[in-house]
This record gives structure tokens, sequence and C-alpha cells, in this order.
């Protein structure tokens, strides 16, 4: 079966770098790369995608980084979806409440790229 990523973010070039920097997961290891521009379409793609990873972002319109990853680990289907918040707030209460409401990690913007390929990697259980 063919491994899915999701990268949910608002801001367009940060979407965009997220999928350059991962393109090569899609080239190299054959996995499959959606992105979806808000919370809500996000939502909908894990539902009906399954990706076995999402980076999320957690301020977005439509619905915040944290009612998705909530929503995820709320439905029996999808909590073992794995979920790493990625934002500009960097203080640790929100550290703190994105890791109990579930998620795996916590990456603060900027965010180094080789970074999120090595976590990418973990996460889909990509040995090269």
């Amino acid at each position: 079966m063919r491994k899915k990523l999701l990268i949910v973010e608002d801001e367009l070039h940060i979407r965009t770098l997220l999928e350059q920097v991962l393109e090569d997961l899609e080239d190299e290891f054959n996995v499959e790369v959606l992105t979806a521009p808000d919370g809500e379409e996000g939502l909908r793609i894990i539902r009906d995608e399954r990706p076995q990873a999402v980076f999320l972002d957690i301020m977005m319109p439509k619905m915040n980084g944290y009612e998705v990853c909530s929503a995820v680990k709320d439905d029996p289907e999808l909590k073992d979806t794995i979920i790493v918040l990625l934002t500009a707030k960097g203080q640790e209460a929100d550290r703190k409440k994105g890791l109990e409401i579930g998620a795996y990690d916590y990456m603060t913007k900027p965010f180094d790229p080789d970074e999120v390929m090595e976590l990418a990697k973990e996460l889909l259980q990509i040995v090269d």
C-alpha cells in the first residue's frame, strides 16, 4: 500500500516549501504527498485518504489545528494518524496543549527543511 502524507497549511508559500522539501519522498519512496489550505479541508482529506502522517498548522481559517487534531484523535478509525503540529507559536503552553490533545510532535516555524524530511521519514518508517 502506498504511504500518504498530508500537509495542512493556509499560507501558500509555506505549504509550497513543505511540498518541495518532501517531494523527494514521492520520487524515491513512492509516498503520496497531499495538501490542504485549511483545517476543514484537511480533516476531509484525513477521513477520505487516511494518510499515515500529517503536518498540521495550528492557526488557520475555518478550523484550527487543535480542532483538527482533536477530531482525528477522538475518531476510533483515525486515532492512529500521526500528527505533527507546525506553528509560529513557540510558547511552552502551546506545545503542551498540542501534545495533550494527541499530537506526536510540535515544530516551530521557521523550521529546518532537513529536520522536516528526517521526521517525515521517521513517521512513515522509511529507511534509506
